[in-house]
């Protein structure tokens, strides 16, 4: 990698990252100092600020990881047309009011095998990019269209396009647009991951991404996905209820402190029984030494005996026995077809409180299928 696109990471990354993190952290202090005085009216927004900043951060990583294609994908049949209309509010507000911003939707209404949120970010990206090419406004137009059959490509691809008339890309620039941390943004301003994101998130769900500019007229950015020919008919993972527990004795293994202690006391708050560990070998331990255990949240990455191995042990003691894998890098999981065996599911880190909730709850009722998020 060279110099200068190292030092683009360092300041822009760096940059972002520390702004978040300030947020974090002086709206805890200001709890705490609140808290100490015991002035506790208004603290909520202390506690949004952090979050909104811990929020900022968790979207920044996934991005890292989507360039380098080791983000989790959640892929499931995507309609591209109602994807894109479900946007355009978000999408409108996005840009200024001295852009205008047009849609021509496929009349087939195409689909795709995609990770939906991804595929969201990505146009959002493209938005963001085709704002900024246009300062003093201009027409923006977002599209979608199914590319007829190529003699080279055995799958027809879904095309959204994003066209804007803004100043173009000049020809010199046009390969160096998706190059990890490449930005025409002063440093501090960009981190040159917006492109970078979406060329990665294009390759790993196995489509592509094209670029067209002119000086002067304007620049088109194409993301194509495979089509999808059959349409799900099961609906996506999703609950309108946020579930507690009754009782059911939780066996936690974490050996990160903060995290460990953070997790038992949300799922005590959710009403369940929660036993900790540090690692597998004292989670044997206490498996033994309890009566039951109903749920198995363990970190994939243990010290020793790793989460899956810890899992697989368990389960020949206890068959059936759920088990829900926490991890904050996923790709080791991911590239290993068999990884998730029966009565497993992985979630990603960071992660609500309201998605460990659901996943939790679900998972206890009987609703074991491998999921990963």
């Amino acid at each position: 990698m060279k110099m200068e696109a190292v030092g683009q990471l360092t300041g822009g990354i760096a940059h972002d990252f520390n702004n978040m993190l300030t947020g974090v952290i002086g709206s805890l202090d200001l709890i705490k100092l609140r808290m100490a005085s015991g002035r506790l009216e208004g603290v909520e927004r202390f506690m949004d600020a952090a979050l909104i900043s811990a929020q900022r951060a968790a979207s920044l990583t996934d991005r890292l990881l989507a360039f380098s294609r080791r983000q989790s994908l959640d892929e499931k049949a995507v309609s591209v047309n109602n994807l894109i209309t479900a946007l355009a509010d978000l999408l409108q507000k996005t840009v200024t009011e001295k852009i205008i911003i047009k849609f021509d939707l496929s009349p087939e209404d195409p689909w795709v095998f995609a990770d939906a949120n991804q595929l969201e970010n990505a146009v959002l990206n493209l938005v963001i990019n085709a704002r900024d090419a246009m300062p003093h406004g201009g027409g923006l137009t977002i599209a979608t269209c199914v590319e007829q059959e190529a003699q080279d490509e055995p799958l027809r691809h879904v095309c959204v396009q994003v066209r804007d008339t803004g100043h173009g890309i000049p020809k010199d620039m046009l390969d160096k647009v998706t190059e990890p941390f490449f930005t025409t943004k002063p440093i501090g301003q960009g981190t040159g991951l917006g492109l970078s994101m979406v060329y990665g998130f294009a390759n790993q769900s196995n489509g592509r991404l094209s670029i067209e500019s002119t000086i002067g007229v304007g620049t088109t950015v194409s993301i194509c996905l495979p089509k999808y020919k059959q349409v799900e008919s099961d609906p996506p993972f999703t609950s309108s209820e946020f579930s507690t527990g009754q009782g059911q004795v939780i066996l936690l293994v974490e050996d990160d402190d903060s995290v460990r202690l953070i997790n038992q006391e949300v799922l005590e708050e959710l009403g369940y029984r929660v036993h900790v560990a540090r690692d597998g070998e004292e989670a044997l331990r206490v498996f033994n030494d309890l009566e039951k255990v109903d749920f198995l949240l363990t970190d994939v990455g243990l010290p020793g005996m790793n989460g899956r191995q810890l899992a697989e042990i368990l389960q020949q003691l206890s068959p059936r026995l759920p088990v829900l894998f926490l991890t904050g890098y996923a790709e080791g999981a991911l590239t290993r077809a068999d990884f998730l065996g029966p009565y497993m599911q992985l979630l990603t880190k960071p992660f609500t409180l309201e998605s460990l909730a659901i996943r939790v709850a679900s998972m206890l009722e009987g609703d074991v299928s491998a999921v990963l998020e």
